[in-house]
């Protein structure tokens, strides 16, 4: 899923290209994108585009008159930037922005087809949509207590809800934990002033450089390839390659759709976190800490 320091290039290039300029129509294909009937998505065609911004995890383009357009890419939405008049892809595409200067196609990857747009009468109706999370970068260091001390979750659980942080996930949540040298499973409500400093720091350090990084690296070209696994990163999607800190092997926690990834040395003290299906199968066998781990695999 798009995070932060990747909805934040979206933000600027799209600016670069549609920020003034008049959307000509909307073309839809995705039979479940489209979340809103009141007011209907022909209005927001001839409208000129005030802004692009970003919402928590959301899209948002601001029109003339007032009216919003909110886009969620969900987990595979991807968005791609060309000539005028392009058209919707046949498997993946799900709609296409037209305006003179270019067309603006989103596409997803998933079949279930998550991506959702809202267009939206006005700033009320746009703040009744938003989670409520507290922006990253912006935040001080009393403001994340008081959300760490809301409610009380494992930390992996608190830095990925919308409603307690905006547009972190699975991906950068990992890389700031790491960053942290703090526990995916530490409760969140029970950080002392020296953890509660770290993570601030780790927070709005990964988030600042990431999005620094992609810009650089993107320079004049519209982002097509938004991924969750980035050469750089610290442990996300490098199980069992080495942490560039320790060179401990990289571990992970699997769950649901998603995986969870840690260096044990650096962040648990050498314990492994418990894998729920595996560690279940394996019940008394399971390896609780790295050195257990690494004696069996060498045997």
């Amino acid at each position: 899923m798009p995070e932060l320091p990747d909805l934040e290039l979206y933000v600027t290039h799209l600016n670069r290209r549609i920020a003034g300029a008049r959307l000509e129509r909307v073309r839809v294909a995705g039979w479940n994108l489209v979340r809103t009937t009141e007011p209907a998505l022909a209005e927001a065609a001839g409208r000129v585009v005030v802004d692009v911004r970003r919402v928590g995890k959301r899209l948002v383009f601001g029109l003339e008159g007032g009216l919003f357009l909110a886009l969620h890419l969900m987990i595979s939405g991807r968005l791609h930037w060309k000539p005028a008049g392009a058209p919707i892809p046949k498997r993946t595409g799900l709609a296409a922005f037209d305006f003179a200067p270019g067309t603006l196609l989103l596409t997803e990857a998933s079949t279930k087809q998550r991506a959702a747009l809202h267009l939206l009468r006005d700033a009320a109706a746009l703040a009744a949509l938003d989670a409520g999370g507290i922006e990253p970068l912006s935040m001080s260091a009393e403001a994340l207590a008081e959300t760490l001390a809301r409610e009380d979750h494992t930390l992996k659980r608190a830095l990925t809800d919308p409603r307690l942080f905006a547009g972190i996930g699975n991906a950068y949540s990992d890389e700031i934990l790491h960053r942290a040298r703090l526990s995916p499973f530490k409760r969140s409500a029970r950080l002392d002033a020296s953890e509660r400093a770290q993570l601030h720091a780790a927070i709005v350090g990964v988030l600042t450089e990431w999005r620094d990084r992609l810009a650089a690296e993107q320079g004049d070209r519209f982002p097509e390839k938004v991924t969750a696994f980035r050469p750089g990163m610290a442990v996300h999607g490098r199980y069992r390659q080495p942490c560039p800190v320790c060179g401990a092997p990289v571990q992970r926690v699997v769950y649901a759709e998603n995986e969870m990834n840690y260096c044990a040395r650096c962040q648990t003290g050498g314990r492994l976190l418990a894998d729920r299906a595996l560690s279940r199968l394996l019940r008394d066998d399971w390896p609780k800490t790295l050195e257990e781990l690494e004696e069996r695999r060498r045997g």
